[in-house]
């Protein structure tokens, strides 16, 4: 199904539809300007956020908006 390959939240266990677009990064690993993105729901937005805070990893919480794939053949 189309509904089944909806961007969804990243928190363990939930299926809700991707809300937000947690930006971060381990500067231990990474390029200090490479990001990752965790996908969160309204209500994982603060437990995923703070995660990743508290390691010093979050860099950017921005609106999630899915890009439309392309339909051409």
């Amino acid at each position: 199904m189309v509904e089944d390959l909806a961007p969804q939240c990243s928190a363990k266990g939930c299926r809700a539809p991707a809300v937000w677009a947690l930006l971060w990064n381990n500067p231990k690993l990474h390029d200090p300007a490479y990001r990752k993105t965790w996908l969160a729901c309204d209500d994982h937005r603060k437990s995923l956020g703070d995660f990743l805070g508290a390691r010093g990893f979050l860099r950017e919480v921005t609106e999630f908006r899915a890009t439309p794939h392309d339909s051409t053949p």
